[in-house]
């Protein structure tokens, strides 16, 4: 009890609870303190399913989140969502009750060695005594929550604290009422994070030459929510005051008015955004965005970038063309801007002629991809933005949705909050992250394809047992859509399907029904407002499902770059004339 009340105190809310008698104790101690209000407990019967919601709700709110679980494979189960906090630095705490120390190593039922299982991705393992929690006093307890608190949001990621426990495992109900009774709560410990301080001396490394043309290249928001205000108020200052413009990942902290924002980047390149004679300089924020073109475009550029993390010291770098500074934008900004940062007329002409350019390439699509008729994956991505409530935040699924969104939703790039948990760019615990977003932001739209959908199908627990207002709008494809738009040679459609699509034959409307999600299906795009108005009505977990054809789609995203390129030739041509 003690150790999750000083938890607590350092400014622990929310927990998720797994089935198990080895960690009772723990259960307990997690019920008593809900039922007191003092934190909210959410159960879930599958742990990997539990972690990923623990990190929904970490992500939403930037306070670690607690997972509770039992001993044995239990704790392997945790492993997923701890590489993506690990690699999207979320602080999430994985709390595993194990057998003492005398049951190691001599064939005892569920023992096994789970201490490494979560080593390689954990900012730190932590333990209490092998031969038992309870021997540990108050202020042992008390310094092992701070140091596990202070572990996950200082370098923020996940940390491990193991926790044998010895028979008897829990007080009987006497003990239990009696103890409750007489709890009083303890008092804050001011644990919580707050925004890092900008550093007040120059940052003497090596800067840009501000009187020359760059870009910044924005990519996924690696930081605590504390610290994005300062960040976007950084980043704001940076491009009034240099005129460059700006590659935007749909992931990026940007604020919502930012200047200079080109947003049809991925279609445009690699050859569609025209540069200087002498050499572009490039400024990154965090790490790459998910594209091969904007990766060969950097690399052609050349060495001489330069990459601000925002507390990241791992290098984020695999182009090997850039100097990493992990202080943050906010710090590095108020080190260099008191340097001479001036805004020239070959800067101001080279964001110019990239928005005429942007401008070209929207009018195209929008002349390519009309909002009527059968639902393609292209044209859906261009009309979701112009249909959702403004403050409505989306989730993208890894995979081909956060891909088309980046590139035909592009009109909306740094309009609403994005979310996409490419820290590994796995499909696992797609719907259970959504749950736990939901529950912490209200309002949100999941976009998925049916792979990542079935492959978390155990979301749906949460989402039915929390009833968040979640719509999860289904791209239903037959399969992995993704693979279709790589250059995969396969001898046929049978065998592609085969070894690397992989369609299921599972009905996803009677599965959420099954979970009392009610739920639509759409038959073009005429049907899409009324359905998403209907869905967001609701308040709570619904299904909207789109069947698309990814084969045709895939040509279509092929055919839609020809069509863009034309069009930035004709226009680069037509501007050279002039």
């Amino acid at each position: 009890m003690s150790l999750l009340a000083h938890l607590q105190q350092q400014g622990l809310r929310q927990i998720v609870l797994c089935p198990g008698s080895r960690s009772a104790p723990l259960a307990l101690a997690a019920g008593g303190l809900a039922r007191q209000g003092e934190l909210t407990l959410v159960t879930a019967i599958d742990e990997r399913s539990a972690a990923f919601h623990a990190l929904g709700l970490a992500q939403a709110s930037g306070r670690a989140t607690a997972v509770i679980t039992t001993s044995g494979t239990a704790v392997a189960n945790l492993l997923p969502a701890a590489v993506e906090a690990d690699r999207s630095c979320i602080p999430l705490l994985l709390l595993t009750a194990d057998r003492p120390t005398r049951l190691k190593d001599c064939g005892a039922n569920q023992t096994v060695n789970q201490e490494q299982f979560l080593a390689p991705v954990c900012r730190a393992f932590l333990s209490s005594p092998g031969e038992g929690l309870h021997h540990e006093n108050d202020v042992q307890l008390q310094s092992l929550a701070s140091s596990l608190w202070q572990r996950a949001l200082g370098s923020a990621g996940p940390v491990h604290l193991n926790l044998p426990f010895e028979e008897p495992l829990h007080p009987n109900e006497a003990e239990q009422q009696a103890f409750w009774s007489a709890w009083q709560p303890l008092p804050a410990a001011g644990g919580g994070h707050h925004p890092a301080e900008p550093r007040s001396t120059p940052w003497d490394g090596p800067v840009p030459d501000w009187s020359r043309p760059g870009v910044v290249v924005a990519g996924p928001w690696r930081g605590l929510e504390a610290d994005r205000p300062a960040y976007q108020r950084a980043l704001q200052e940076l491009v009034l005051t240099t005129g460059w413009p700006v590659l935007l990942d749909p992931l990026a902290a940007a604020p919502q008015d930012l200047p200079g924002v080109i947003r049809h980047w991925d279609l445009m390149l690699p050859a569609g955004l025209p540069t200087p004679e002498r050499s572009l300089q490039v400024l990154r924020l965090g790490p790459l965005p998910a594209s091969r073109r904007l990766e060969a475009w950097l690399r052609a550029l050349g060495p001489g970038q330069w990459l601000i993390s925002e507390g990241d010291c791992r290098s984020l770098d695999p182009l090997g063309l850039a100097s990493q500074c992990s202080l943050g934008l906010s710090s590095w900004w108020q080190g260099v801007s008191g340097q001479q940062v001036c805004s020239e007329e070959r800067p101001s002409a080279l964001l110019k002629a990239w928005c005429a350019l942007d401008a070209a390439v929207e009018r195209a699509l929008a002349q390519q991809l009309p909002q009527v008729g059968p639902v393609s994956e292209p044209a859906l991505m261009r009309c979701l933005p112009q249909l959702l409530p403004p403050a409505t935040p989306v989730m993208l699924a890894a995979s081909s949705p956060v891909r088309d969104w980046q590139a035909f939703a592009a009109s909306d790039t740094g309009q609403r909050r994005c979310f996409s948990f490419r820290g590994a760019s796995g499909i696992d615990g797609t719907l259970s992250l959504a749950v736990g977003l939901a529950r912490e932001l209200g309002p949100l739209v999941l976009l998925t394809g049916d792979l990542a959908l079935l492959h978390d199908s155990n979301g749906w627990l949460l989402a039915a047992a929390s009833a968040p207002p979640l719509l999860v709008l289904l791209i239903d494809n037959g399969g992995g859509g993704i693979f279709g738009q790589l250059p995969i040679p396969a001898g046929s459609a049978a065998e592609f399907d085969h070894l690397f699509a992989m369609p299921q034959a599972v009905d996803p409307l009677a599965l959420a029904r099954a979970h009392a999600v009610p739920s639509r299906q759409l038959a073009c795009l005429e049907d899409l407002p009324h359905a998403l108005e209907w869905g967001l009505d609701q308040r709570r977990p619904v299904l909207l499902r789109v069947c698309t054809d990814r084969i045709a789609d895939a040509a279509l995203r092929q055919t839609l770059r020809r069509e863009v390129e034309q069009v930035l030739r004709c226009d680069q041509g037509s501007t050279k004339e002039h």
